[in-house]
């Protein structure tokens, strides 16, 4: 009877997971005793990172052919219930049918999502880019707006949420809404941060680029405040300021994909789940988590990974890798990224790239907007459907070289 790995997710982490599963089954000569399959609505990977630009075309690459190439099952559907006692899972198919499914192994690989919190009006009124459906809803939302009367509100742009998506966000928009409702538009565009500074997690030693970028762009940043009401007309602050606008994008962080919470074990306040450094969870036997709803510590410094394509890709080839080392007999291999970077898209002023965990500045303006460039149309996009081509840079230690 064959041996199965299901894998939840073809994002960033469960794509790497499933070709260094592959891989693994493959080097050992097991591809007749050993079965991995994915289980995701589409196959595809969606470009998640990309989707604050203004053109969101091929954000969501067809991964069927590679999948096919490595010997990967894909079942279009979603893993909703974990069954770790007995080393099953329920899936919802597309087509409406539930089926269970049983593992030898399972990757949990499943994402994040937007944090919502309860603030009044923001599921009816706000617009995000989390999602390409919601990124398209954005494009649609901002197109129509020359349509409209206008008026102060329908030239103004609210970004709620000041992080890395927040920034990238907001220093396109200028641009944006002059390139829809005319170069000379007298518009206004606000991000809202409830931190003290601007980009609180990226440190003190970007920040003076971050904000010289950004008055450069347009933007006008306000910190130590939130937005707590949101309607049709506009948006209420934390400080009792009223911005009237008919656009605001919601930008406040994430939470890991809520199947995490099906599994045992501690979690952190993302609501990841604790792993140890073969990614395996440490509260249940038989499960690897990976990507965004995997808490585990990059070095032995204390720093831990991000909710980031950065780490989710090698996260998922050491996940996919781990779970068929298991079963095939090979070596596992212990997750570690200490090498860190940043590569912040600052819309026409250009990109900020930093190195290490003290974001060092290392690149600005047009050098770094190079190489931002690069990474959104190269790097993170998933290798050619060829079976060696996609192993020979699947092995869970591979690093691109910048």
């Amino acid at each position: 009877m064959n041996q199965k790995i299901v894998i939840a997710g073809s994002g960033f982490a469960g794509m790497w997971a499933a070709i260094s599963a592959a891989r693994a089954v493959s080097l050992a000569g097991k591809q007749n005793q050993v079965e991995v399959m994915v289980v995701s609505p589409t196959p595809q990977l969606h470009i998640r990172p990309r989707l604050y630009e203004a053109v969101i075309e091929n954000m969501a690459p067809d991964i069927a052919p590679l999948l096919e190439a490595i010997g990967v099952r894909h079942l279009a559907g979603t893993v909703e219930a974990i069954h770790a006692d007995r080393r099953e899972v329920e899936v919802l198919g597309t087509d409406g049918e539930r089926v269970t499914l049983p593992y030898d192994r399972f990757v949990l690989a499943a994402g994040s999502r937007l944090f919502m919190p309860n603030v009044p009006g923001l599921k009816e009124h706000a617009f995000n880019v989390d999602q390409l459906a919601s990124a398209s809803a954005l494009e649609k939302h901002l197109k129509a707006l020359a349509h409209k009367p206008e008026t102060a509100a329908r030239n103004t742009v609210v970004v709620a949420g000041g992080g890395f998506t927040g920034i990238e966000t907001v220093a396109e928009m200028p641009q944006r809404l002059r390139d829809i409702l005319g170069q000379d538009a007298k518009i206004r565009v606000v991000v809202l941060e409830q931190a003290p500074a601007i980009g609180p997690d990226l440190g003190p030693v970007p920040r003076p680029v971050i904000e010289e970028a950004l008055a450069e762009c347009g933007v006008e940043v306000i910190t130590s405040t939130g937005a707590v009401a949101i309607d049709a007309e506009g948006v209420t602050t934390s400080t009792g300021e009223r911005i009237e606008t008919h656009t605001v994008v919601w930008t406040a962080g994430a939470r890991a994909n809520p199947l995490a919470a099906q599994i045992n074990g501690e979690h952190d306040r993302f609501g990841r789940v604790h792993a140890d450094q073969y990614l395996r969870a440490k509260g249940a036997e038989g499960i690897f988590v990976t990507g965004d709803v995997a808490m585990v510590a990059t070095d032995d410094e204390g720093h831990l990974a991000a909710m980031s394509c950065q780490h989710a890709v090698i996260l998922g080839r050491v996940a996919g890798h781990n779970a068929a080392a298991e079963l095939v007999g090979l070596p596992t291999h212990p997750y570690s990224q200490p090498k860190y970077v940043t590569c912040l898209d600052l819309g026409p002023w250009g990109a900020l790239y930093t190195e290490g965990w003290d974001r060092q500045v290392k690149l600005t303006r047009e050098a770094g907007k190079a190489l931002k460039r690069e990474i959104n149309t190269q790097w993170i996009y998933p290798p050619k459907a060829d079976r060696h081509a996609a192993f020979a840079v699947a092995n869970p230690d591979f690093v691109i070289a910048a």
